[in-house]
């Protein structure tokens, strides 16, 4: 799995747990949902680490709890 992919599916896992969709998220982060979007299409191949911070400030949890996952530790590039 590539950071990316392990990023998406993270952001997934996150807003299915919490029961919040993708724009609810981004705009309680105070950003536009557009840059989710577009990681999540693909369109995004370099995520920025303040794009995953403003998505936990929205979805309530700090950047640690996102990158808690053991997938994270085994990324290919």
């Amino acid at each position: 799995m590539n950071l990316n992919d392990a990023i998406v599916k993270r952001i997934n896992e996150i807003c299915s747990e919490k029961n919040l969709n993708i724009c609810d998220a981004s705009l309680k982060g105070g950003m536009s949902p557009s840059a989710i979007y577009d990681l999540i299409k693909g369109r995004t191949k370099c995520s920025k680490v303040i794009t995953i911070k403003r998505f936990c400030e929205g979805a309530g949890i700090t950047l640690k709890e996102f990158f808690d996952r053991d997938y994270f530790n085994d990324i290919e590039e």
